[in-house]
């Protein structure tokens, strides 16, 4: 999610149902990273197998920025459980890893709520092997939307399949993410890549966040990612600078076709090279 996007969920006149990550009443980039979700005795658990395309390049690692990806979609659709009938937006997102992220097999995530406040919801997630293994551990942090007009939808959402349609290309070519020179990189906004009330996605800007880190560091890969959410990017594209000294990282994202306003800040940290 991103700040104030409010990514409402519920049915469409038409009956059809929009997933409240993603809008999934339409195709979105995001979903070819074929992640399931199911929820379970008030906890949610997804299941991801990794492909090629979905590996940082240079590495045979699973981007970060994938974990961040399933991370806010499994946080997000608790806060959506919570909070509803209020408009949850996300103000912060991390993942941290515990060593370099596997290249192929399975990566299972379970989702708990850690505070469930009047007008802040807090999400815990841990990401392990098809095996059991630790990946990574992530948190999501969501407020209710200012505005108390704006509610969601009636929700009756059920477990989101993994969809067919997987990616067929490298992840960033399919997102149509560029690094340009070191540190920074380039998002344009497509129909794709928005979530349901038509802003970036939340996944999609951590990519960015991380491809403009990796352009000082090719053939490494992050250990951490943390996202600051100030504003939602409604036009495009997102401009990611980054910054890297001694293996940490600080970004800030941009949307350059609104006057250039900051939208995103980050940190993050990388493993040593990880082949």
């Amino acid at each position: 999610m991103g700040r104030r996007s409010g990514r409402p969920g519920g049915r469409e006149k038409d009956g059809t149902m929009i997933d409240s990550v993603t809008g999934g009443n339409r195709h979105n980039i995001l979903q070819e990273l074929g992640f399931s979700v199911r929820l379970a005795a008030g906890r949610i658990h997804g299941d991801g197998r990794i492909t090629p395309h979905m590996h940082v390049p240079g590495t045979g690692r699973l981007r970060t920025s994938i974990l961040a990806a399933w991370a806010d979609h499994l946080a997000g659709r608790l806060a959506v459980e919570v909070m509803t009938p209020r408009v949850p937006v996300t103000l912060d997102l991390d993942v941290h890893l515990y060593r370099p992220a596997p290249g192929t097999g399975t990566v299972h995530g379970t989702g708990r709520t850690i505070k469930a406040g009047r007008s802040v919801y807090i999400a815990g997630i841990d990401f392990t092997t098809g095996d059991g293994r630790p990946v990574a551990t992530a948190t999501g942090a969501f407020m209710s939307a200012p505005d108390p007009s704006v509610v969601m939808p009636d929700l009756t959402a059920p477990p989101s399949p993994a969809p067919e349609r997987l990616l067929s290309v490298p992840f960033a070519e399919r997102a149509g993410c560029r690094r340009r020179e070191p540190g920074t990189a380039v998002l344009p906004r497509s129909d794709e890549g928005l979530n349901a009330a038509g802003t970036m996605s939340g996944g999609l800007t951590a990519l960015v966040a991380e491809e403009a880190v990796l352009a000082h560091a090719p053939g490494q890969t992050l250990s951490s990612l943390a996202l600051r959410y100030l504003h939602a990017i409604r036009t495009g594209p997102a401009l990611a600078t980054a910054s890297l000294h001694h293996g940490l990282a600080t970004a800030r994202i941009h949307d350059t076709g609104n006057n250039d306003r900051l939208a995103i800040t980050a940190t993050a940290r990388t493993f040593p090279h990880a082949p």
